[in-house]
């Protein structure tokens, strides 16, 4: 009813419900059968409104028991769409919010712009205020995810370094993880899609993220050569999370004995489910092998190379090859 309890009806509707058990019927008006009307067509800010229902207990026509109500809020969401009068000119400016780099950042407000605060993974960590800055603080390393190979008894990381799960197929793009060169500290220089250099770094720690590429004796990312780097759990620029270490030459071989067959189908079978991740190469820093074979380093060195477990579709064995290749990196417990 338009304008008054007994104004004029722009919308009619007849409904036929049944009681629940308590005698109670519940009903959605503008889904009945329309008598006269349009509910999508009122003007709910053209006046006020007010629902009639009126009520035969038989089912029938004869309506007996009748009750108004004035509308008061809730079709009028419907109008909360338009504006009733605007003058002057609108100016809108979106925020500018950071994107997140991982699960678990956050943002605050520093007094000028939106801040990433970036996720901890830290167990436990406390998010504090420290000079009007949020900061985490406390709590524990997380437990390294790992399994083990009941015939070496070896532990083993579950995943490859910078894989964000255990591999689910040899082709398994999330599993691929990251591409080190021998001997360096993860440092930026790992990711797939690090930008190179020519510059050789004279020290351990080139104290950038760059990929460093080499086309000349003896291929190594660092010159002079060190042969000490990634050598045990406390050597430098060892990669691996506490308590892990790059493998030797010979546990990479005593590891790969007990696959089911000699290839990539028997790493993917094995506990430690090697996939397929490629390398880089040393001459252009371009990735090649992905879902075709996979190489990861050891930390044996051998003349001016490193040993490197390689397989594929039809072997798997250990080569020596450049230290300025991107290899694969699975760390075993000391």
């Amino acid at each position: 009813m338009q304008g008054a309890a007994n104004g004029t009806a722009v919308y009619v509707e007849t409904q036929t419900p049944t009681t629940n058990v308590n005698g109670l019927v519940s009903i959605e008006i503008g889904a009945g059968t329309v008598v006269s009307g349009d509910i999508s067509a009122i003007d709910w800010s053209a006046n006020t409104y007010f629902i009639k229902t009126e009520t035969d207990p038989m089912g029938g026509t004869n309506y007996a028991i009748t009750g108004v109500s004035q509308l008061l809020s809730v079709p009028y969401a419907l109008h909360a769409k338009t504006a009733d009068n605007f003058t002057g000119e609108l100016e809108e400016t979106d925020p500018s919010v950071p994107q997140g780099n991982q699960a678990g950042d956050m943002q605050y407000w520093n007094g000028t712009e939106w801040v990433i605060i970036p996720a901890t993974t830290s167990e436990g960590a406390v998010l504090t205020m420290v000079g009007g800055v949020p900061t985490w603080a406390g709590g524990s390393e997380p437990p390294v995810p790992s399994v083990t190979n009941p015939e070496t008894g070896k532990v083993w990381m579950d995943r490859n370094l910078g894989a964000s799960r255990v591999a689910t197929s040899s082709n398994d793009t999330a599993s691929y993880g990251d591409l080190y060169q021998w001997g360096r500290a993860t440092d930026g220089h790992e990711k797939r899609n690090a930008l190179t250099t020519t510059t050789l770094s004279d020290t351990d720690t080139p104290g950038h993220d760059k990929f460093i590429i080499c086309i000349s004796y003896p291929f190594d990312w660092r010159s002079p050569q060190n042969d000490n780097l990634w050598q045990g759990v406390n050597g430098v620029n060892n990669p691996c999370p506490n308590g892990y270490r790059i493998p030797t030459a010979a546990e990479w071989e005593a590891e790969y004995a007990t696959w089911s067959t000699p290839n990539s189908v028997g790493a993917m079978d094995s506990p430690l489910r090697l996939p397929l991740a490629g390398d880089r190469n040393n001459a252009e820093g371009l990735i090649f092998g992905t879902a075709y074979y996979g190489g990861y380093w050891s930390s044996t060195v051998y003349g001016i190379s490193a040993k490197q477990v390689y397989f594929d579709l039809s072997t798997v064995q250990m080569f020596d090859y450049y230290r300025a290749y991107g290899y694969s990196v699975r760390c075993i417990k000391d």
